[in-house]
């Protein structure tokens, strides 16, 4: 193994121009929602190359529509594939999932921008572009991984499943079309920014609406009305309390350097039509955070129950009750131990390589993980390069050393994960 671990590595120093290159040019090719298949084909041709067994299609049917945890707002994915490419063992060895999104959210204003946001600028050892560090970079160091094992003519024991799937940042139903496609495994890693860091345990969430109904009057004679705005106070004060009390129940060590582990945000307030009449209507919509081990039914209960109480406190809600709703985009939580053999192995992998112990900490946000978890029952780790605060900013970039680094972690602890011909184990 020792033998087979520093060809590996060697491989992956001596390439680290070209895996640049190839990282430029996935950032060059812009890949948000409903545009992804440039990207996703430049993907899949390098996957050809090493020659994995490909397996590609386009989401749909009414098996994945019709699961429970499937949530987009798009209805047609035609021409934008999930792309999946096998790297089959011999056997014996334990299987692991490599998972990666290859959609990116929009770039905003661009006048926020130093460079053209699908530049792929590389400047000072940093690599500009939207989608470079969530999650492009990441889904280089897999590539590069799996290229270095392959090149080196290491044989491996247990199956690698690489995944490039769509629709991750809005809800993972590209990732639940792979399970329900039948790709589970031993385990799985996600490359997702984590400024290097390990996340076992990760928060989900769901965005919520909250519709309150006033009276219409005046201005001038506004007390002939309700203002939907003054009752909406009432809501937002017992959002913030519920927020309060369901993070003192969070008492995991791995939450402890977050300052609110399952955040609710409030990210848009609306109501009223006119500066001189009392407004009938206000609507509230926002994000609730979801502990690893809570389930996406018992946190909407817990939001829905104290609506009510604030309701029922109140004679106009009382009469009035508000409306809660869930809409939009849902991410599950995912769940392992820190005892977990997949974290083992990743720590072992990081510790040869980077001589010292890796921080472990739940993740501040969610990812596909929850779905590969909770749905697939697989074991899930997030760990990747990139700067966890660039993400979804202008002026993202990645550290192309942390993709270099990070791809000699996997690489190592995919040998060891899955096991080599030669390694006797």
């Amino acid at each position: 193994m020792e033998e087979a671990q520093r060809k590996v590595r060697a491989y992956i120093q001596g390439n680290q121009s070209d895996a640049a290159k190839f990282l430029q040019r996935v950032v060059q090719e812009g890949s948000v929602r409903g545009k992804e298949s440039s990207a996703q084909a430049v993907i899949i041709e390098k996957c050809r190359e090493l020659g994995m067994n490909m397996d590609i299609w386009e989401l749909g049917g009414e098996e994945l529509t019709n699961h429970p945890a499937f949530c987009s707002d798009r209805n047609n994915f035609v021409g934008n594939p999930n792309a999946v490419g096998v790297l089959p063992g011999t056997g014996g060895g334990r299987s692991l999932i490599l998972n990666g999104h290859i959609d990116v959210v929009p770039v905003g204003d661009i006048d926020s921008w130093e460079y053209e946001p699908f530049s792929g600028k590389i400047e000072n050892g940093r690599l500009y572009g939207r989608g470079s560090t969530d999650m492009k970079g990441g889904t280089v160091s897999l590539l590069l991984a799996l290229e270095a094992i392959i090149k080196s003519g290491v044989t491996l024991k247990g199956d690698v499943i690489f995944q490039s799937v769509i629709e991750e940042e809005s809800g993972g139903a590209g990732t639940l079309s792979t399970v329900l496609r039948g790709y589970k495994a031993d385990g799985a890693i996600i490359p997702e920014p984590t400024n290097l860091k390990f996340f076992p345990k990760q928060q989900g969430s769901m965005w919520f609406r909250i519709k309150i109904r006033g009276k219409q009057a005046h201005g001038g004679t506004r007390y002939e009305g309700v203002s939907a705005i003054e009752k909406a106070e009432l809501i937002l004060k017992e959002i913030r309390e519920l927020e309060i009390k369901r993070n003192s129940r969070i008492t995991d060590p791995l939450f402890s350097e977050i300052p609110i582990p399952i955040p609710i945000n409030v990210g848009k307030i609306s109501s009223g039509d006119w500066p001189s009449s009392v407004p009938d209507i206000a609507l509230i919509e926002g994000r609730m955070g979801v502990a690893p081990d809570e389930s996406m039914e018992n946190a909407k209960q817990e939001m829905e129950q104290a609506i009510e109480k604030v309701a029922s406190l109140d004679p106009w809600l009382k009469e009035n009750q508000p409306v809660v709703e869930w809409f939009g985009a849902r991410w599950l939580p995912g769940d392992i131990e820190v005892e977990h053999d997949l974290v083992t192995v990743l720590t072992e992998s990081f510790t040869e390589i980077k001589r010292a112990r890796p921080v472990i900490e739940a993740s501040p946000w969610a990812t596909d993980g929850g779905i590969l978890n909770k749905i697939g029952g697989v074991p899930v780790v997030v760990f990747g390069p990139g700067v966890t605060k660039m993400a979804h900013d202008a002026n993202e970039y990645i550290e192309l050393n942390d993709v270099y680094e990070v791809a000699e972690i996997i690489a190592v602890a995919i040998m060891k994960w899955c096991g080599t011909e030669n390694d006797g184990t």
